[in-house]
């Protein structure tokens, strides 16, 4: 049995992650979880799979669940219990599927541990890539991708060389506004923005979605993934939400992964690797579907994918402060501080004000994050 650790088990991949597990328990043992503030199923979850180790967010609610969860599961709390579930236990994969930047020192921990991971939580990679994938190398850790577009290229690229490759190309939806103008997106609401028309993900993504922020963060991943320039990249609308992501090979060859949006696909598929097993997902039929529809991306429409993009290029720090700027923005928006556009606003005000650090190491990671939050905040 393939022994696993979640993190972030209550958010949406992370539910997602255990079912797959218990559609195969044969396969998977949990040895350890972690929630934030979802104490009440997290405890439901530890019950289930009685893991050696569980965290939550706060310390204030380590005794009530200390209280409910099986005797023998240790409790922890915070930072340090992420970088225990994610280290600390005999898993040999983690499944980092926490949201945002707090996903990072957890990651690089079981790294450290030569775990491999299964990579939901683009922000680790886009925070700090270059430190990521160097110590991933040195510990000879594979990484491998959980989200549907970059596990779509991890596919398509399963035997072929990564110099043959041309170009790779990720789809994207649109997201809840695909279809409005510049001038509609002025009055949209919270409620509006969280009505995403092809996949159920938490409230924080599907903003991004939305925003195209989401896709940038994934131009960002896709580069450490994968190891190729910007320049090899392209993004392409892709409304159905059907083929996931393609490459483009030098002998002007397509290979596409395809299937109907259910996030157990490329979750199984992590789990799993090499092997596929049998899935509850619902089989595609091209007859059914009839047509597929792409468009080019329009950069005007959505700057914070230029934004991303220019980031990218820059390098640095560029992508830490892009990420977390993007972190404080959403929270603001959906706690009806801010308008919808004033997400991409204060994205760009804070990338034109940060001074970038090339190559900078974990401190000065922590130390442009927190500035970039403090100056996001404030906008």
């Amino acid at each position: 049995m393939k022994k696993i650790s979640v993190l972030g088990s209550t958010g949406s991949i992370g539910t997602q992650t255990l079912d797959v597990i218990s559609m195969h328990p044969d396969k998977f043992q949990v040895e350890g979880l972690s929630a934030g503030s979802n104490v009440e199923l997290l405890i439901e979850q530890a019950n289930v799979y009685r893991p050696k180790k569980v965290s939550v967010g706060r310390m204030d609610d380590v005794d009530i669940v200390k209280s409910n969860v099986p005797a023998g599961t240790e409790v922890f709390f915070g930072e340090e219990g992420l970088i225990e579930v994610a280290a600390g236990t005999d898993a040999e994969m983690v499944i980092t599927a926490v949201m945002g930047s707090v996903g990072l020192k957890s990651t690089l921990a079981a790294i450290k541990e030569q775990k491999q991971i299964g990579l939901a939580n683009k922000e680790t990679l886009v925070t700090a890539g270059h430190l990521v994938t160097s110590l991933a190398k040195d510990k000879d850790v594979q990484i491998i991708p959980v989200d549907s577009e970059h596990s779509a290229i991890f596919q398509c690229l399963n035997g072929e060389e990564i110099r043959e490759v041309k170009n790779i190309t990720l789809t994207a939806s649109g997201g809840s506004f695909r279809n409005l103008s510049r001038d509609q997106l002025q009055h949209v609401t919270v409620e509006d923005a969280l009505k995403h028309p092809n996949w159920s993900m938490g409230s924080k993504i599907t903003i991004d979605s939305a925003t195209m922020v989401n896709k940038g963060l994934e131009v960002i991943e896709a580069r450490w993934l994968f190891g190729l320039p910007y320049e090899q990249i392209n993004v392409l609308l892709h409304p159905e939400s059907i083929i996931h992501s393609f490459v483009e090979f030098q002998d002007t060859s397509m290979i596409a992964q395809m299937g109907n949006p259910d996030m157990r696909v490329p979750i199984q598929y992590a789990l799993t690797y090499p092997k596929r097993l049998p899935s509850p997902a619902k089989s595609l039929s091209l007859t059914e579907i009839g047509s597929l529809h792409f468009k080019e991306m329009d950069m005007e429409r959505f700057p914070c994918l230029r934004l991303a993009f220019e980031c990218g290029k820059m390098g640095g720090t560029a992508t830490t402060a892009f990420n977390a700027a993007n972190e404080v923005a959403v929270a603001r928006f959906l706690k009806g501080e801010i308008s919808f556009l004033k997400i991409e606003e204060i994205i760009e005000r804070v990338i034109e004000a940060h001074s970038n650090e090339l190559n900078p190491d974990l401190s000065e990671i922590d130390r442009v994050d927190q500035y970039v939050r403090t100056l996001a905040g404030q906008m």
